[in-house]
């Protein structure tokens, strides 16, 4: 249905006045101009108005749309001066959480860039689990029945050793089975030669010995670390209480003996313990994880290999730290320096 507004013909709605062009006379009046004032110009300026050209458009709908015509809104908020119009306020929340990602990610590169990147593994889980099984076996078959057997083969019994006896049988058992590990691991990876460079290499330069002298003031939370353990673990009343070989040469306060027992906790284990856990097990284990990660699982290793529940923690942590030194150096002589610090540091602290 047609409205209102056009049922009415366009001649009937009134002429359309448009702008037209007219002339604007300017009279110079008198002291206005430089000039004199019997010679006065009047000059005339001529002003012409262009038309401007508009789009007119007759509805005859009601329902038309004219929000295409004019697409700004006449609300009050384009009519009030900016700093009077209240702006929404913006959710932080995303960005504060995108920052906080940002820093995670620039913190775990700094400390990725600061252990190290992976090595160049050539072999498989299969020689890494092969290496480790064959390990584990020979120390437990080497020092519990091969060095038992050769010493009753020879015609005399651990426990009616005296203490300096105790102490050679111990040192003679530790050489064995760091041989042995030696050994195995030569013969796994002989198919593999040559290595590459930075695969147990031992070098006195270098500059680690800063994080030598580092790791060395974590001895303090290594020992708080190994109280908290108890704390969680502790010995059950029922189970007795007997003082290891080493604490009773202690005890005894033999020289030769804690000479002896000096050697295999600050020289022997050191050695063979750094050549299979840090030395091949944390290498190997980048080929399928980060060095980090590496470093925590073959700390657990090392913790385990040890069979006391009670030291479980500051194991972790020390093989942890010593992982890391030995991650940033590529070299097996720093974690075996700092491992023969700590283990003399135990030896001294049972000697108090």
């Amino acid at each position: 249905m047609l409205s209102s507004s056009c049922s009415q013909p366009l001649f009937q709605r009134g002429p359309i006045c448009l702008p037209s062009t007219s002339r604007l006379r300017v009279i110079n009046r008198p002291g206005n101009s430089p000039l004199s004032t019997r010679h006065a110009n009047v000059r005339i300026f001529d002003s012409h108005f262009k038309l401007s050209k508009n789009k007119w458009k007759i509805s005859c709908f009601r329902h038309e749309d004219f929000s295409r015509i004019n697409p700004k809104s006449d609300g009050v908020e384009h009519c009030l001066p900016e700093n009077l119009v209240k702006k929404p306020e913006l959710d932080n929340s995303t960005d504060v959480k995108r920052d906080w990602l940002t820093s995670l990610r620039e913190a775990a590169d700094v400390v990725c860039r600061a252990i190290g990147s992976r090595w160049t593994v050539p072999w498989t889980a299969e020689t890494i689990m092969q290496v480790m099984l064959l390990w584990v076996v020979s120390f437990w078959f080497i020092g519990s029945w091969v060095i038992p057997f050769a010493a009753h083969m020879a015609g005399f019994n651990k426990e009616s050793l005296t203490f300096r006896g105790q102490a050679l049988f111990s040192l003679v058992t530790d050489v064995t089975e760091g041989l042995a590990g030696i050994a195995i691991l030569h013969r796994c990876l002989s198919r593999f030669r040559p290595l590459p460079s930075d695969w147990f290499r031992f070098s006195l330069k270098g500059n680690w010995m800063f994080d030598v002298a580092l790791g060395c003031f974590m001895f303090p939370l290594v020992n708080r670390l190994s109280q908290f353990n108890l704390s969680l673990l502790p010995i059950l009343p029922s189970t007795p209480v007997t003082l290891s070989s080493v604490e009773q040469s202690i005890a005894a306060r033999d020289p030769v003996a804690m000479a002896l027992y000096a050697i295999v906790v600050s020289v022997c284990a050191p050695v063979w313990e750094e050549i299979v856990f840090r030395g091949f097990l944390l290498p190997s284990l980048t080929r399928y994880m980060p060095v980090w990660c590496a470093i925590l699982v073959s700390s657990v290793a090392f913790a385990l290999a040890h069979f006391n529940v009670q030291r479980m923690l500051p194991l972790i942590f020390l093989g942890v730290v010593m992982g890391v030194i030995f991650a940033r150096s590529r070299n097996l002589m720093p974690s075996m320096l700092l491992h023969s610090l700590w283990n003399g540091f135990v030896f001294l602290d049972l000697m108090r």
